[in-house]
């Protein structure tokens, strides 16, 4: 039996993730920063809840020499935790910007640092990120969050030199609209009420996101590719899940240039 360490398993992608690998005959090893809170997954068989919250580094020691204490092996880690700060950069604080990429990408290294020495060890493991299409293209007033996954991104394809000498993989689900609680409870906005300069180009641009024709995909379809992108053997570093496939090939057609002015057009005209 192969067993994956999931974080951020309280919700959305994450716990839809542990659902589908239990469903699967896995060992789900679900993380998150309040697990006695969790009913469903508790009551899921081969499911171990651990308390763990990706932007305390003690913690995230503790909690992975544990489960390596708990579990022989562990062959798939999944850093899936992380929030999304929107808004106009101006108004955001220094300790705003700080958790964002401690959650993002700070956290996500951490994990992945901590795994490390057992993965070496047994010469194999995989690491699988959760980025976003947001960390190869961007929106307005979403700075800081695409500075998280842009950095996701760069991280995971520069390391991933290096581990596959040592049998070690890495790869990078980048899904597009999905439909999760990021626009409520794993969401910030720092808003402009300080910077009136922003007001009209603030709601140029709300209008214009209500005004997208985006079918978000559900968390149990972004599930699906992560099991996809675990099972297939393939040694693809990237997967644009949803309708980041779409964006991803709309980029990737126009160039950078043209895409950033396609961009600027949609939402300011």
């Amino acid at each position: 039996m192969k067993t994956i360490f999931i974080t951020g398993a309280s919700s959305g992608i994450g716990k839809a993730t542990a659902k589908l690998f239990a469903n699967k005959g896995w060992q789900v090893i679900a993380t998150m920063r309040n697990p006695e809170k969790e009913t469903e997954l508790a009551q899921i068989d081969k499911t171990a809840l651990y308390a763990l919250d990706v932007t305390n580094k003690e913690q995230i020691e503790s909690t992975v020499t544990q489960v390596l204490t708990d579990f022989d092996s562990v062959d798939v880690v999944l850093n899936n935790a992380g929030y999304g700060l929107m808004g106009v950069f101006e108004a955001t604080c220094i300790d705003q910007i700080q958790r964002q990429f401690q959650t993002n990408l700070f956290g996500l290294m951490e994990i992945t640092r901590a795994f490390l020495p057992h993965y070496r060890k047994k010469k194999s493991g995989l690491f699988i990120n959760v980025s976003s299409v947001g960390g190869f293209s961007t929106y307005p007033f979403t700075s800081l969050y695409h500075a998280s996954k842009w950095a996701v991104e760069g991280f995971s394809e520069s390391l991933s030199y290096e581990l596959r000498e040592l049998g070690i993989q890495i790869k990078l689900i980048e899904p597009g609209a999905v439909k999760t609680d990021l626009g409520s409870r794993s969401m910030e906005i720092a808003m402009p009420n300080n910077f009136p300069d922003y007001g009209e180009s603030v709601q140029k641009f709300m209008s214009a996101m209500q005004s997208l024709d985006r079918t978000p995909a559900t968390s149990e379809i972004i599930a699906k590719g992560i099991y996809d992108a675990t099972v297939d053997g393939k040694s693809q570093l990237r997967y644009p899940l949803g309708d980041g496939q779409e964006i991803f090939d709309l980029r990737k057609k126009l160039g950078d240039d043209g895409f950033i002015e396609m961009t600027q057009s949609k939402f300011f005209g």
